[in-house]
């Protein structure tokens, strides 16, 4: 049974097959082959089939003779642009004013401050970016024993770089908004000079020695690095090789992942801001849970050179803060090409703080916010807010194509990226080993053949298409975080959503709703956010625990 399970392999023609043996293959081989991948085959057909599947496992041993890093991109780029898509064509950013913002009579209410007041603190010389900085590594090594959410402090680097901020500050060299601010970032983005983790026991002593794009551009606007934020491993829910990283607003729970240290310490105020990293989900789901404010950009906004490949085609990467307008500074900071990367496109940001309704076409997903779900009455109060504040709110229908088979191209790049980590058998390394975790979907995975993935590939331009011709007729639209076909749907398009938090459940944890833009509109996606969370203050609650 076993030697049948390796060739059937073969006949599904994946790009890098595992478990291949010198055994030749049978008839009996390929006709067990063809159950799994419905198709029926003649006799003869097989016959003739046998010598192009012995060249093809000649082909496939000879590949994997190359040495493949996780950071090499295949050849063949996803592109996200639909047929006459035109690209912004200016750079126009204005933020609020924070002028008025004075240290609080009690030091600790720092933990909540947005990114906006902390750095009129900083340029006032209220508080230095030392001072800062060791207030949030207290606070993370407080309280990271009740949320287990740093996988490892950057502190040196982190005090070096806070010293030099307040030189060049006291030197009238003020670099912006984010300069002597301290931030996190997941654990899939490069470090030198510290281990890179990747959440994955398999991969807790690696180091990979340099700074990833990311790190290397928020460093440049003077932000502090202080600490790599926990991840579930390789990037799949909260649990990572350290335990599970757990939800501020109620620790006995998780927060939900991928991006779980990222959205768990920017809740309890244990940092002013963190960055994440979206594939499906991994933004969105733990900003709901922890009730913070996400920003997952459009694919090809912001560079991934130093970041953890998991599917090369759906990776997306951005910041998770306290407010609708710290994600514009933050991402003012780290978008763009970086002439490494060749699937960020160079299209301006453009972000005005304050915005019309009655300029914008809304729409909303009617038949999904018409259910009977969880969370269904905040979110009702939310489309009722948008109403009274003047939104006339349009009701729409997402393209109607197979969107949750459409994930097995997520599942097959997921499997190519970790193919050696299967083929090793350290897979068995990772924490977990059930049944809807990793190790079981990346073997899976191996018997995605290529012609059907490539046929998934080609759906997805019909359905960015499709997807292009309802955002005509609309600014941006609403959705309902977690039902329906949207967050999916608007990965595989590469659109940009902002999550942001509209309530709580009957237990106290936060609820969420989800804002979806134009391709390269963050600016107006966000701003919008913005106008909603200026009349409501669920983004100003904070878990008792933590204040």
């Amino acid at each position: 049974m076993l030697q049948r399970l390796k060739l059937i392999l073969i006949l599904l023609l994946m790009a890098v097959p595992s478990f291949i043996n010198s055994q030749s293959i049978s008839k009996e081989n390929i006709e067990n082959a063809e159950k799994l991948i419905d198709l029926n085959f003649t006799d003869a057909e097989r016959d003739s089939m046998q010598g192009y599947l012995e060249e093809q496992k000649g082909n496939y041993d000879k590949i994997r003779d190359v040495k493949l890093d996780n950071s090499v991109m295949p050849s063949l780029l996803f592109n996200p642009i639909p047929e006459g898509f035109v690209f912004p064509q200016t750079a126009d950013v204005k933020f609020s004013e924070y002028s008025t913002t004075l240290m609080p009579a009690n030091k600790n209410d720092l933990a909540f401050y947005t990114i906006g007041q902390l750095a009129e603190l900083v340029r006032t010389k209220q508080i230095t970016s030392v001072q800062l900085t060791k207030f949030f590594i207290d606070r993370l090594k407080k309280y990271d024993t009740a949320l287990h959410c740093v996988i490892r402090f950057t502190e040196e680097r982190a005090l070096r770089q806070a010293k030099i901020a307040d030189e060049e500050i006291a030197a009238g060299k003020y670099r912006g908004l984010l300069h002597g601010i301290p931030f996190g970032v997941k654990d899939l983005l490069a470090t030198k000079d510290y281990k890179t983790t990747w959440g994955a026991m398999p991969y807790k002593d690696q180091i990979i020695n340099e700074d990833a794009i990311v790190i290397t551009k928020l460093e440049k606007a003077g932000a502090v690095l202080v600490a790599k934020l926990t991840m579930g491993a390789l990037a799949w829910g909260d649990v990572w090789f350290g335990g599970t990283t757990r939800n501020p607003w109620d620790t006995t729970k998780g927060s939900s992942g991928s991006s779980a240290g990222s959205a768990s310490s920017v809740s309890a105020g244990l940092l002013p801001f963190a960055i994440g990293t979206e594939t499906y989900g991994s933004i969105v789901s733990p900003s709901t849970v922890c009730g913070t404010t996400g920003l997952r950009p459009t694919y090809g906004r912001v560079s991934r050179t130093g970041a953890m490949a998991l599917s090369w085609s759906m990776d997306k990467i951005g910041p998770i803060c306290r407010s609708a307008e710290d994600l514009a500074i933050v991402f003012n900071a780290i978008y763009g090409p970086d002439g490494i990367d060749q699937t960020i496109y160079n299209c301006g940001f453009n972000y005005q703080p304050s915005i019309n309704l009655k300029d914008l076409k809304i729409g909303y997903l009617k038949k999904d916010f018409d259910k009977q779900y969880d969370f269904h009455k905040n979110d009702s109060l939310t489309l009722a807010k948008l109403k009274e504040l003047g939104a006339e709110l349009i009701p729409i229908d997402l393209p109607n194509y197979p969107v949750n088979d459409l994930a097995i191209i997520l599942s097959a790049e997921a499997g190519a990226a970790f193919d050696e980590l299967t083929r090793s058998n350290r897979d068995d390394l990772l924490v977990r080993q059930i049944k809807n975790a990793w190790p079981n979907s990346f073997r899976a995975s191996r018997f995605i053949p290529a012609v059907e993935y490539i046929n998934a590939s080609r759906v997805r331009t019909l359905l960015i298409e499709e997807t292009q011709k309802l955002m005509n007729k609309i600014d941006l639209y609403i959705a309902p975080t977690n039902e329906g076909d949207s967050n999916l749907l608007t990965n595989l398009t590469g659109q940009p959503c902002v999550v942001l938090p509209n309530g709580f459940s009957d237990n106290g944890t936060p609820t969420s709703i989800t804002f979806i833009g134009k391709l390269f509109d963050e600016g107006r996606l966000i701003a919008f956010a913005k106008l909603y969370q200026d009349s409501t203050d669920f983004h100003k609650k904070h878990p008792a625990m933590f204040k």
